[in-house]
């Protein structure tokens, strides 16, 4: 591997296994308010973020500003004819914490359809990349490409009150969410579509709108995309991408440059890309198993090889819920709704019927249910959206209401910089020996 590389393999080798034996005699042990396990393993369950915008409760689920899902898609207003919440609706509930009559959300819808211009800058930029650039990297590269718009970079070199960082915080907020639609599909037809490109109908809403752009027509499909943007919105605060558009927001970095820090951590394999592999594991189970239709005998052996593998089911587990997804319910009554004899649906219901049972045999995991990305693929390729390493940015877009809606609130309550404290293992070691205090 060469003489740097192979010295740092040795050390790291050592140091995992110095750290194993510390947490196996000490990780429940007390440093400052937490443990010593919750330090070394991801701050889980440590307590250090307000954000207004949702609640995740391992047992109920999300609450957007207090309301479930099912109850957000009875009172939040919809499209005409329509029967999913207007994503404009959520938008408003998470920045003004209360519910949006019809004319709210038309209002809201036009004030977007007005910002919604792109620079043509923009898509030079996007245009230089490669073909085979992955689309989260196009898109993330896009919104950056954006941020020579950005208000708040442009009255903060002006020397703007600190008091007043909401304001050109927020008009970045609104362009921001304004565009993305129009850049997200700017890509899918660039990279998918042959470069053919369809102009924006100002007469749609947000979330319709880019169904258009995409080429989708279909009313059903619109009604995904509503579903879809409504229920990825946000996901309380300290998941990935809403933490890092928090934390870069935190330095006063403007809503642009935060908002792709985020999307960049979205795109983990951990976190929004885990839809990407959902929809790849299903594709390669279809093609080792040779049938569209798999029985669920044929998927239970299929997950049971996956496992032995070494190799996690995608889609099942969160870090949080102790139940299954709501998001993953309301996508499977969508799915009954409209396609109820889909192969691909139906084979997700299967799986979702043998996952379960296999994953609390092991008696290890704590959650066994599927979360939202275990439904979402299928849909998508019902109406013909098979390129799945697009799904993450359709995320990303309904990702943007949540955090950024967070980022308005963390500027107007003048939330200061995020700066916790870090250790050495080496200081944990005197700090057993009692050679050392390190919270202070």
């Amino acid at each position: 591997m060469g003489v740097i590389k192979d010295s740092f393999k040795a050390k790291a080798d050592a140091a995992n296994a110095e750290i194993k034996e510390i947490l196996k005699e000490h990780s429940t042990k007390k440093i400052g308010e937490v443990t010593l396990g919750q330090v070394y393993q991801g701050m889980r369950g440590i307590t250090g973020l307000v954000s207004e915008t949702s609640l995740l409760d391992a047992q109920e689920g999300i609450r957007f500003r207090g309301y479930s899902i099912p109850e957000l898609q009875q009172k939040l207003p919809k499209a005409e004819g329509g029967s999913e919440p207007l994503p404009e609706g959520i938008f408003y509930l998470m920045l003004l914490g209360e519910l949006p009559t019809a004319e709210d959300v038309s209002h809201l819808t036009s004030v977007w359809q007005r910002r919604s211009h792109v620079p043509t800058h923009v898509f030079a930029t996007i245009d230089k990349l490669p073909l085979n650039t992955h689309p989260m990297t196009m898109f993330v590269i896009g919104v950056m490409a954006l941020q020579t718009e950005s208000n708040f970079a442009r009255e903060y070199a002006k020397g703007i009150n600190k008091k007043d960082y909401w304001n050109p915080m927020y008009d970045d907020v609104m362009d921001l969410i304004a565009r993305l639609p129009r850049i997200a599909a700017y890509i899918y037809r660039r990279k998918y579509r042959n470069n053919e490109h369809i102009q924006p109908n100002g007469l749609l809403d947000w979330a319709g709108n880019l169904a258009h752009m995409m080429g989708y027509e279909q009313e059903s499909f619109k009604e995904l995309m509503r579903l879809y943007m409504t229920i990825h919105a946000d996901h309380e605060g300290g998941n990935v991408s809403a933490h890092t558009t928090h934390l870069v927001g935190s330095a006063l970095s403007d809503p642009y440059l935060s908002y792709a820090a985020g999307m960049n951590g979205l795109a983990g394999p951990l976190h929004g890309l885990a839809n990407q592999e959902v929809i790849k594991w299903i594709f390669e189970m279809q093609e080792k198993l040779q049938t569209e239709n798999p029985t669920k005998e044929q998927i239970e052996q299929y997950v049971k090889d996956t496992l032995t593998s070494g190799k996690v089911v995608p889609g099942y587990g969160h870090a949080v819920l102790r139940k299954t997804d709501p998001r993953y319910t309301a996508q499977m009554e969508f799915g009954k709704k409209h396609m109820a004899d889909d192969k691909l649906v139906n084979t997700v219901w299967k799986i979702y019927e043998v996952v379960p049972p296999i994953l609390q045999s092991l008696g290890k995991i704590k959650n066994p249910w599927p979360n939202v990305d275990a439904h979402s693929g299928a849909l998508l390729v019902h109406y013909g959206l098979v390129e799945y390493e697009f799904y993450t940015v359709l995320f990303a877009v309904s990702r943007a209401l949540g955090v950024l809606a967070n980022l308005c609130w963390d500027r107007a309550l003048g939330f200061p910089l995020e700066r916790p404290k870090s250790i050495t293992t080496e200081s944990v070691k005197l700090w057993l020996e009692g050679k050392a205090e390190i919270w202070e």
